[in-house]
């Protein structure tokens, strides 16, 4: 009489080829994509964060295999087909009008759809995050990012004059250009803080995910918290540029620190997140269940 171990032994193969076939579909489709994008605009710094992001979502597709493959079978072929055939639409379009958004976000119907047809909605859970992470990899359409880079700067340009003003330092301000002494300093798309408020939010939602704290209120505090803190530590980065050139000179304030501000701008609202999250943590506690 065969083993259990010995037992289950061939119903190993098929699974393995499938999803053997399943990556090399994979490789074969976007292999290409992402090796144009990393060549062309993944080098500039709007999209420099994608590769990362990259890595992470296969990391987190890595560490989430076994809940996926162990997830009971419950195929949804119908819809899974849908889905799988939806994605590979958008590919094609994507692919042969050069829109990468299109392209790239594409890996999120096909996946899905083949998860759904292959194993079922909890395969399709246990990977669920991954899936959503890779909506940060997107490049964000040229319209979207004008219409919110404008009144970003508008804002940032009004609350750094009043707070400079406010301290008595001789500023002046005509639309996003602010004059401080004999220096004027433009607030340009980078000093937006979109770039920041869309790498935290990444790196927010992240932290929340891994961490998985049991209370809403928490997490909804967490993520209500994410775009303030990245709106506020940029203002505080657009403060002391102006102070550093007001007080050092203009090559003082766009030289090195000006390239550096970003990196600490990035660590300092970090660090601001997950100070918040201790905080939350030790503010809310779990309710113990008293014994009866």
């Amino acid at each position: 009489m065969p083993s259990a171990a010995s037992s289950g032994t061939p119903g190993l193969l098929p699974i393995r080829l499938e999803w053997l076939a399943v990556l090399a579909g994979l490789l074969l489709l976007y292999l290409p994509t992402f090796y144009e994008a990393g060549t062309t605009f993944w080098q500039s710094d709007e999209h420099a964060h994608a590769p990362i992001i990259l890595a992470v979502v296969l990391w987190l597709a890595w560490r989430q295999r076994a809940a996926m493959l162990d997830a009971p079978i419950d195929r949804r072929s119908v819809a899974g087909i849908a889905a799988l055939l939806f994605g590979l639409l958008l590919y094609v379009v994507g692919r042969s009008q050069d829109i990468s958004l299109l392209e790239i976000g594409s890996l999120i119907p096909v996946v899905a759809g083949t998860l759904l047809a292959l194993r079922g909605p909890q395969a399709l859970r246990a990977w669920w995050f991954p899936l959503l992470f890779v909506a940060f990899m997107l490049p964000l359409p040229g319209f979207f990012v004008d219409a919110l880079t404008g009144p970003l700067k508008q804002y940032i340009s009004v609350i750094v004059e009043q707070v400079l003003y406010t301290a008595g330092y001789p500023i002046a301000r005509t639309g996003v250009m602010l004059t401080i002494g004999q220096y004027q300093m433009l607030v340009a798309d980078a000093c937006s803080g979109l770039n920041t408020m869309f790498s935290l939010s990444a790196l927010g939602l992240l932290f929340m995910y891994l961490t998985a704290r049991a209370s809403v209120l928490h997490n909804a505090i967490m993520l209500v918290g994410i775009l303030p803190i990245a709106f506020v530590a940029n203002i505080v980065r657009v403060l002391v540029l102006m102070l550093v050139t007001y007080h050092f000179g203009d090559e003082a304030g766009q030289g090195y620190l000006h390239g550096a501000a970003g990196v600490v701008l990035l660590m300092s609202s970090l660090t601001v997140l997950l100070a918040l999250d201790a905080f939350l943590a030790w503010v809310i506690r779990p309710v113990k269940k008293s014994r009866g």
